[in-house]
């Protein structure tokens, strides 16, 4: 190699090193998380915490409002706003008492805390579980389950269980057919399917009552578009809906005549049913507070309302790592988001960091359930004490690793709200 080529060749690799060179991406916190950073301080719990604003979940019920259709009902999805000051909240703001719910413990809560709400299952529960609630339903309790809950079924097996049941236990159950409209996660593919579900139900009227259909439909938003395109996935799956509902006319016409439920949508697709839909109520809830996994298009009138913040607990200058201790002020020359070093209360949640931006976990040290390590650029001004802000992938799960809610109204600590109980 010539001394031309070596210095060209030097150049090159000099430019492509700058290049990826990682920049600053450091800022200290906006004014809304400084307002609130300032109100933990001052009144929080200095506990790793979830916060929810309100008047940001007050502007989604808004949202939702301007893309729901209006000829439906909406049923609000327990899982997704796990909290039952929360529901209240919702269920008084959106003017509904119709639930949809998924989990054993929680339909226990949900029957003897509101005991006006209308309740739908949201998937098939196994047998022994729907015989646990009626076991542990508070006698004392107004909610009646023979009219204000369904149960859903997928099989003619499970229905089978779900009648021997009823019959143990001398109990009428409200059956709510599962319908595969296109997410092929179980429930009934082929309209056929419906008429063994249906002979057992209308050959035990004491025991089983037919109340309707759910069909799921969030795949609809989720396909790539190179395979077809959102309305057309929408269409085909309504398309589904349709022939089991002219089904089940065909079957027994005296099924025109009853207040049926026809659930369908979810957060991902709800905005689709907006102009015309098959079902005659629509299920919401992760768009009340949108998390990271619902930064949709479907979804783009809405606006995180739901972030996690926990204290920081430790500081330190640069990165220093275990066997690589010569290289605490090595790594900051190369990235600048390497300058400061935190430890914080908790860690590894499903979330990803929301406020001061440039905050970064550490692949070499790890993560952390106890003391998560994060680094950031000394230009976020973070100091011992201070709040870092997450913001959860999903409510679900996310929401019920903490005790409780922190709402929050005009960026200040509001009130303490309890979460679903698990047992």
């Amino acid at each position: 190699m010539d001394r031309r080529t070596f210095i060209l060749a030097g150049a090159a690799l000099g430019v492509s090193g700058y290049m990826l060179k990682p920049t600053n991406n450091g800022m200290p916190y906006n004014d809304y998380f400084s307002q609130i950073n300032q109100s933990l301080k001052h009144s929080g719990t200095y506990l790793p915490s979830m916060l929810v604003d309100l008047d940001i979940v007050d502007n989604n019920i808004k949202a939702l409002s301007s893309i729901m259709n209006p000829k439906v009902d909406l049923r609000i999805v327990t899982k997704s706003v796990p909290s039952p000051k929360l529901l209240a909240y919702l269920m008084e703001k959106t003017q509904t008492n119709k639930l949809m719910v998924f989990h054993q413990p929680f339909l226990n809560h949900i029957a003897n805390t509101y005991p006006a709400s209308d309740v739908l299952m949201g998937k098939p529960l196994p047998v022994k579980s729907a015989k646990t609630f009626y076991q542990h339903l508070d006698t004392s309790s107004q909610f009646n389950p023979s009219i204000q809950l369904q149960w859903l079924i997928d099989t003619k097996a499970r229905l089978k269980q779900y009648l021997a049941l009823a019959k143990s236990l001398e109990l009428s159950l409200k059956i709510n057919i599962e319908l595969d409209v296109g997410l092929h996660r179980g429930g009934l593919q082929q309209p056929e399917q419906l008429d063994s579900l249906l002979e057992i139900i209308d050959a035990n009227p004491e025991y089983l009552t037919f109340s309707g259909f759910m069909g799921y439909d969030p795949h609809v938003v989720k396909i790539p578009s190179i395979i077809k395109s959102a309305e057309q996935a929408y269409q085909e799956s309504q398309t589904i809906y349709q022939r089991f509902i002219e089904r089940l006319y065909t079957l027994n016409n005296k099924y025109k005549a009853q207040p049926l439920c026809f659930n369908g949508a979810g957060s991902p697709s709800i905005a689709l049913h907006k102009n015309n839909t098959v079902a005659n109520e629509l299920s919401a809830g992760s768009c009340f507070v949108k998390p990271v996994d619902f930064d949709i298009p479907s979804l783009a009138s809405f606006t995180p309302a739901a972030f996690i913040a926990t204290p920081i607990l430790k500081k330190m200058k640069g990165t220093l790592l275990p066997g690589v201790e010569f290289a605490q002020h090595i790594f900051p020359l190369w990235d600048p988001n390497m300058q400061e070093t935190y430890f914080i209360y908790g860690g590894k949640w499903l979330a990803n960091f929301e406020s001061p931006q440039g905050l970064q976990g550490n692949a070499l040290f790890g993560t952390s359930t106890n003391q998560e390590i994060v680094n950031a650029a000394d230009n976020v001004n973070l100091a011992v004490d201070d709040h870092i802000f997450l913001r959860p992938k999903q409510s679900e799960f996310v929401f019920l690793q903490f005790g409780s809610l922190i709402t929050l109204r005009d960026h200040k600590v509001n009130e303490q709200w309890p979460i679903l109980k698990q047992e």
